[in-house]
């Protein structure tokens, strides 16, 4: 039995250091990949000027690989590991991609739209204070882009992402197989609708997505689009620790 007990410590600790050591690596190439993009001039110019001729193409990239990352996070969170059977890496990357190019047309719209309503209800110079550095009006004009474009279309979008996400799972991850007819209407009625509401819409919206696109209206149109991507890495960790499972 002590032999047993050693044995077995020993296999622990070996585990242990190959995670860690996989920690260590997936964050390294994460953390080179970012760097290319903020230390090498060359690639920040080239990076802005294909993000303002191609948007939608560098909208579906961006989500495909960030959002993707964020839920490949939370798996290793959840697990302890960075894939399994059925999680569908390349399925969920292909969700994302075309989330991210609904995300992108909604900031287009709601952007557009937020300050015009200010307008139309008084404050006429709000379209221009999204235009000038900062200022209350332009604060105000950001919480309205966000309020608006969270309360009617993220719900949605949060439902949609759902969705696929179970049909991803149920039919085994298979990239093939996801683009079967994916069998919505009983998703909806077994979906564990007490934590879509409770904890997805009724807190996250308020609490985490209303503020964090406040933020994001605040930067300069090249750079929203990236931010409410990485936005989604911090959503993925924070449904794998609060979220019990659905």
């Amino acid at each position: 039995m002590p032999g047993s007990e050693l044995r077995n410590r020993r296999d622990n600790k070996l585990f242990l250091l190959a995670l860690k050591r996989n920690d260590l690596t997936f964050s390294l190439g994460i953390l080179a990949a970012v760097s290319v993009f903020i230390f090498i001039p060359p690639a920040t110019i080239r990076y802005m000027q294909f993000n303002r001729e191609h948007g939608m193409i560098m909208s579906f990239f961006k989500f495909a690989l960030l959002a993707t990352l964020g839920e490949i996070i939370a798996l290793r969170i959840k697990t302890g590991e960075y894939n399994e059977p059925g999680f569908g890496i390349v399925p969920r990357m292909i969700v994302w991609g075309f989330l991210g190019l609904a995300i992108n047309l909604s900031f287009n719209i709601f952007a557009t739209g937020g300050p015009a309503f200010l307008a139309y209800m008084g404050l006429g110079n709000a379209p221009d204070a999204m235009k000038t550095g900062f200022s209350f009006l332009k604060l105000l004009d950001a919480f309205t882009i966000s309020a608006t474009m969270n309360l009617l279309f993220a719900p949605v979008m949060m439902i949609t992402h759902k969705i696929t996400d179970i049909h991803i799972r149920e039919t085994g991850g298979s990239v093939k197989a996801f683009f079967s007819p994916i069998p919505v209407a009983s998703i909806i009625k077994d979906m564990n609708w007490d934590v879509m509401w409770n904890f997805i819409i009724k807190r996250t919206i308020p609490f985490f997505w209303i503020p964090a696109h406040t933020i994001t209206f605040l930067l300069p149109a090249e750079f929203r689009v990236l931010f409410a991507a990485l936005l989604g890495i911090a959503l993925g960790l924070i449904l794998s620790i609060q979220q019990p499972g659905s």
